[in-house]
């Protein structure tokens, strides 16, 4: 294609160039009037248009896939950037004059601009006037060259008939997202938001800001760009709208405009969540080119309405800030942004849910492959969840409102801790950080913790002696209720330190029951005094008993440590085994007698309240 070169060409045009004053003038061009209006309409086929006319057409021009075959003198009658082309004959090779390069509004806006240069009636509406107004710019139809041109009237059309109308205003800016950078210049888009958002101010100051009745912008300025969605928004928040409505109005914009990842807490629970599940979920049914860029959009979608989003506490409820910080991290948003929501979780925190908060660790490149971005490849993102519980002790102290949510965040980790306990590749190391991360005194009752700690136990299975006593070492036995001290004596899988130690608890727990029910006696009723004294007696035996189970305890676990101290020297010395084992016999011997002697004691009735109870753990049965 020839290069296009924007000569100015200077020229007078008087009457003494003996020119008729029925022509017009065109800076250095001369038009017949009467050569304006030469065709009556226009003919296409294929990819060509014509002006359909008795004279010949002089000029072709091609904008997008279309060429159009027309005469020169109409055009340059009214685009002043044609008058100042050396138009030269087509070019044999080429088929056409002229190619314009990034047209406003492509090829059906170029039809409209020639039907209006030939003379013909084009109709201005909402959906073509910013085209038109952008268009007549690029080829300068200014009133210097003829009064009434399309510049001045799509200027007019546009400012007394659209900004005046909330549809309107919504039509032309939608219109405006394909005329970029025109739009932008001339004023188009900031024009259109400060109408949209002066209408909104407008009509919930009459209604009082009803909830009820406020929200009936939120659908039509959900349908917008990004980018004009984030100026209306702006500009509705420099004129006072309450923080709800505007977080509301986000709200509904993300529903429309991000995809739904939540995956649900049935399907994490049976370890059905895989890698590929979120590719699919996301990049269905696209190719690579639009995997990159959809997922580039939404990364900017996330960005932006976190951005825009008030700051106070009501614009948005937990849930939905949870929902984008998991997209923020599925989509690798900025680690800035991903830090911003994970406080503004931590000040709502007391109001999510569980499965609020199962986020998962995997991450959506832009070539649409995801990718684990922890290291220790857990289905859940413990760490996050870690932070998100920092910034809310941080509020928490700086609000200086301790235990107003602390009771309820307590409980909401304990049940997301017996979630994530289900996972094979939780440490106990990130189980117990996140664990102990409340305060002693966030907890009344250590249940829910004593719930999470068994199923991570049922989870993992090949866990050590010493592994088991670390994990239980951050539950407190004495805040267990009697019905979780009686699961945990019966509970095979805690270690044995742990159960003595619960049967303490237990034991202390149904005294203080009983205690609560010791009422003083009235005169009339000596009987029931008599009962119980007896009853106190029988706590006393059992209080003692249980001090001298401790001290057999004691002295098994030093006799297994001396055991153990000995085998090793022997094994070094490489003394034979026999000597060992008769030793060990020995000691086991005696061990037994121990047991042996303790269940004579037992059979006694030395335990009063608890003669039911066997002293060798039964069969123990899990109710978690």
């Amino acid at each position: 294609m020839k290069s296009i070169q924007m000569d100015q060409q200077q020229s007078s045009c008087s009457d003494s160039d003996g020119i008729d004053h029925n022509q017009v003038y065109c800076q250095s061009i001369v038009v017949p009037t009467n050569l304006i209006a030469t065709t009556d309409g226009f003919e296409k086929k294929e990819h060509s248009w014509f002006a359909t006319s008795q004279i010949p057409t002089d000029l072709s021009i091609q904008v997008e896939e279309i060429t159009f075959y027309v005469h020169k003198y109409p055009l340059v009658a009214r685009c002043g950037y044609l008058s100042r082309i050396d138009l030269e004959p087509p070019n044999p090779d080429l088929g056409y004059d002229l190619k314009l390069e990034n047209f406003p509004g492509g090829s059906e806006t170029f039809e409209l601009i020639l039907k209006f240069c030939y003379g013909l009636p084009i109709g201005l509406n909402p959906n073509n006037v910013a085209a038109l107004r952008c268009a007549s710019e690029f080829l300068e139809m200014t009133e210097a060259l003829e009064d009434g041109n399309l510049i001045a009237k799509t200027e007019a059309f546009f400012t007394f008939m659209v900004l005046s109308s909330w549809r309107d205003s919504i039509i032309v800016l939608k219109s405006c997202e394909k005329l970029s950078p025109w739009a932008e210049n001339l004023q188009i888009v900031r024009r259109c938001c400060d109408s949209i958002s002066w209408q909104v101010s407008r009509e919930n100051s009459a209604t009082g800001e009803n909830i009820n009745e406020e929200d009936w912008w939120f659908e039509d300025v959900a349908t917008l760009r990004i980018d004009h969605f984030m100026r209306i928004i702006v500009a509705i928040r420099a004129k006072g709208m309450k923080p709800e409505s505007i977080g509301s109005c986000i709200m509904q914009y993300a529903e429309k405009w991000l995809p739904n990842i939540d995956i649900g807490k049935e399907g994490l629970r049976r370890h059905g969540y895989r890698q590929n599940e979120l590719q699919w979920s996301i990049t269905s049914g696209k190719s690579q080119e639009g995997i990159i860029g959809q997922n580039k959009e939404h990364r900017t979608i996330i960005e932006s309405l976190v951005s825009i989003l008030p700051p106070q506490k009501e614009a948005a409820p937990c849930k939905f800030l949870l929902r984008i910080l998991k997209m923020a991290l599925v989509f690798s948003a900025s680690p800035a942004l991903i830090s911003e929501l994970e406080k503004r979780v931590g000040m709502v925190l007391e109001k999510a849910n569980v499965n609020d908060l199962l986020i998962p660790t995997y991450t959506v490149g832009d070539q649409g492959k995801t990718v684990n971005i922890t290291n220790d490849h857990t289905m859940h993102n413990i760490d996050v969840v870690q932070r998100i519980l920092e910034y809310f002790l941080m509020y928490e102290q700086q609000q200086q409102q301790q235990n107003s949510g602390i009771l309820t965040v307590s409980k909401l980790l304990d049940n997301y801790l017996a979630e994530v306990a289900r996972d094979p590749n939780l440490s106990i190391t990130n189980f117990q950080v996140l664990a102990e991360s409340l305060p002693e005194n966030a907890r009344p009752c250590d249940d829910g913790l004593y719930r999470a700690i068994d199923t991570y136990l049922k989870t993992h299975t090949s866990l050590s002696e010493h592994d088991r006593r670390k994990l239980c070492k951050i539950m407190n036995c004495e805040k267990l209720s009697l019905d979780a001290c009686m699961h945990a004596a019966q509970n095979e899988r805690l270690p044995l330190r742990t159960v003595i130690q619960v049967l303490f608890s237990e034991q202390a727990k149904m005294r203080a029951t009983i205690q609560g029910k010791d009422q003083t006696p009235s005169d009339d009723n000596e009987g029931q005094e008599g009962s119980w004294l007896c009853t106190k007696k029988e706590v006393s035996t059992l209080k003692a008993e249980l001090e001298m189970v401790k001290e057999k305890m004691t002295e098994l676990q030093t006799d297994y440590f001396e055991l153990q101290q000995e085998y090793e020297k022997l094994n070094n010395k490489q003394r034979s085994l026999s000597s060992w084992t008769f030793k060990w016999m020995k000691t086991k011997k005696s061990s037994l007698s121990l047991g042996k002697v303790d269940e004579e004691k037992t059979d006694e009735g030395q335990l009063g309240s608890l003669s039911g109870r066997k002293t060798k753990f039964r069969r123990r049965v899990s109710i978690s």
